[in-house]
């Protein structure tokens, strides 16, 4: 029993944080710049992110501006294959969405996907694609999201 807890703990895998700073396009109902960061905790299989973003608005294709803070949950491969870390994801947390006159606040849900794939040391792209589904008076919903960024792990 003690040499079964010795060895699980000497071969876990110690918790690995990172950080992602992207940019990418919300395509809902037009395509607008979207920029944001995510800093996440990744435990083996299962990961948790906080991520900000923000959608500049168009008012000229009637598109309000987007501000997201959400809290997610990753379940990801645990380890990358040929370099590359495919995950999926779920979470939901506030936004804002703005146009002229028009002003909401309230909650969201978003799913999406995405891989992280390994550059060189700890650096990595990620790529992730996002659809968020927006509660009371949003004027688009669901929005979509794309976006790529650079992911540095600690």
């Amino acid at each position: 029993m003690i040499t079964t807890t010795v060895l699980l703990v000497a071969a876990a895998r110690p918790a690995l944080a990172d950080a992602t700073a992207f940019v990418g396009l919300n395509t809902t109902p037009a395509s607008r710049p979207v920029t944001g960061f995510a800093i996440g905790l990744s435990l083996l299989i299962v990961g948790f992110e906080f991520e900000y973003a923000y959608t500049a608005d168009d008012a000229g294709n009637n598109a309000p501006s987007l501000k997201t803070g959400m809290g997610n949950v990753l379940l990801q491969t645990p380890t990358a294959i040929f370099r590359v870390q495919p995950y999926a994801t779920a979470g939901a947390g506030v936004y804002r969405e703005e146009l002229g006159p028009h002003e909401e606040t309230d909650v969201g849900m978003n799913l999406g996907g995405g891989a992280k794939i390994t550059l060189v040391g700890p650096l990595k792209l990620r790529v992730d694609y996002r659809v968020f589904k927006l509660a009371g008076g949003a004027l688009n919903s669901p929005a979509h999201r794309i976006y790529a960024g650079l992911t540095l792990g600690f």
